[in-house]
């Protein structure tokens, strides 16, 4: 796809779009300051909206905005999955109910405070914003998953209580909550009930740098939606999770607490869609064990599950963060060999055939002209 759109488009006398087949820049237009959303009724955090517009092509830039946000609004429905595309049609009525009734425990978790969220390391590194600054405090224990503190014990103590307090309210008001994904039976949407704004913040000063840096061939630098939530292991909880990949182009998984024993995550390999039921090679197996506030970043794509926790009660936060500019781009690409294991390993078994047929046909040659 041309990363400046290859269609015509003409405006319509009200000034709307007569072609739908408009495509969004790969880079976005660092000069273009976009409109705000906060006014209008949207399916998305408005601020996605503020993001994504950046990447319009220019030619769309001097519509109204109504017409901007349709057009970025059908692109963000196009990438979700059904289950989740339900949710979206739902979520304004539950929202709406949940911010009527539910009284926050912790008021202060719904601003980020730096300082009382990140330890001292993590926020040094993300103010000197380099990648030398951000490998001083993270490892890379096995290829593309990087490791490093970042949320305070005293930070991980007021999520853990706002959730059981949310949980509670939940209980006693006889409410249905949804759950995070199809996958866990227990824990929480924290956009649900307040938290969206400061998880924007969250993503976008202080997780979107990391991501720019070490995964830009899946949009690192152009995420622009989250799903934030929490899951729980444990007695009465769920106990494991079975291998799977994320709906998310970069997951951060940070571990709340409790005491607990087990739970170790277990990866193998990163996958695009033709590949992800293939088998892993010994350099993709690694396991990784939870420690509180630390946080583990890994590609969306690459294949996971949680081992059973054995005892204790465990929590943890994910993001689940998304591109829409990368998965539109990603309809039109055809080579994943610079993030899928199973396409770098055919990709280099093709570059080997050649070489090794070639390397007989040069001996061949020359046998005939010594003969």
């Amino acid at each position: 796809m041309p990363p400046h759109g290859g269609d015509s488009t003409t405006v319509t006398g009200n000034g709307t779009m007569a072609n739908s087949r408009m495509r969004l820049r790969l880079n976005p237009n660092k000069d273009h300051k976009p409109e705000g959303y906060d006014d209008l009724e949207l399916d998305f955090s408005p601020s996605i909206f503020s993001s994504l517009e950046k990447h319009l092509p220019p030619n769309m830039l001097v519509f109204s905005r109504d017409d901007k946000a349709k057009f970025m609004r059908e692109i963000l429905l196009k990438y979700l999955p059904n289950g989740e595309r339900h949710r979206t049609q739902k979520h304004k009525e539950y929202r709406q109910k949940i911010n009527s009734h539910y009284q926050p425990l912790h008021h202060e978790l719904y601003t980020l405070n730096p300082t009382a969220f990140f330890v001292p390391t993590f926020l040094k590194a993300i103010s000197d914003n380099t990648e030398q600054s951000f490998r001083s405090i993270i490892s890379e224990p096995s290829p593309d998953i990087y490791v490093f503190q970042m949320f305070q014990p005293e930070f991980c103590e007021l999520l853990q209580a706002e959730i059981e307090n949310f949980e509670k309210w939940v209980a006693e008001a006889k409410f249905r909550i949804m759950r995070p994904n199809r996958m866990n039976k227990y824990g929480a949407v924290l956009d649900d009930f307040g938290l969206e704004p400061m998880l924007d913040k969250l993503m976008d000063d202080f997780v979107r740098p990391l991501s720019r840096v070490f995964y830009p061939e899946v949009g690192g630098a152009t995420l622009d939606s989250h799903h934030g939530f929490v899951v729980e292991y444990g007695e009465d909880k769920d106990l494991d999770l079975g291998f799977h990949v994320d709906d998310s182009e970069v997951t951060l998984n940070v571990c709340l607490g409790k005491e607990f024993s087990g739970g170790e995550l277990f990866f193998r390999g990163t996958r695009c869609e033709k590949h992800v039921n293939t088998g892993s090679q010994p350099e993709e197996v690694f396991d990784y064990s939870h420690v509180p506030g630390r946080a583990v970043l890994h590609r969306g794509r690459h294949r996971h599950g949680a081992r059973a926790t054995t005892s204790g009660h465990r929590m943890n936060f994910l993001m689940w963060r998304r591109s829409s500019v990368f998965r539109e781009m990603k309809l039109h690409q055809k080579d994943f060999s610079s993030w899928c294991g199973e396409c770098n390993r055919m990709k280099m078994e093709r570059q080997r055939s050649t070489c090794a047929a070639t390397r007989l046909e040069l001996i061949a040659k020359e046998g005939e002209s010594t003969a």
